[in-house]
């Protein structure tokens, strides 16, 4: 699949800009195309769909532990895709949902 590159490390262990504002997430997606982790769209502030529409990287892979499945915003499907570069998913000891310390106790209210 095109816009995918597997030799790219993820950007970090959490989102990025839920990690540069303070904020939380439920869970997390890697860009396969750049390494961006971005938080899913039932968290609050939908990151990682953010990031493909501003960037055109349109497949993400699930950055949970036991989870490879891909998702494609362009057509909304999930597809097929490599083996990407490790770590292959978010610190097993970090929470869901998480950060540790940054989740309000009203959180399952706060999801889309």
């Amino acid at each position: 699949m095109t816009g995918i590159d597997p030799s790219v490390a993820p950007s970090g262990a959490g989102c990025v800009e839920c990690d540069e504002t303070g904020g939380w997430w439920f869970h997390l997606r890697r860009c396969a195309s750049c390494g961006h982790v971005g938080c899913c769209d039932s968290s609050p502030s939908q990151h990682a769909s953010r990031h493909a529409a501003g960037t055109g990287h349109r497949v993400v892979q699930s950055y949970e532990p036991g989870e490879d499945w891909f998702w494609d915003f362009g057509t909304n499907r999930v597809v097929a895709g490599p083996v990407l570069a490790d770590p292959q998913h978010r610190p097993l000891e970090q929470p869901v949902p998480g950060p540790a310390g940054r989740v309000p106790p009203d959180w399952q209210e706060k999801l889309n």
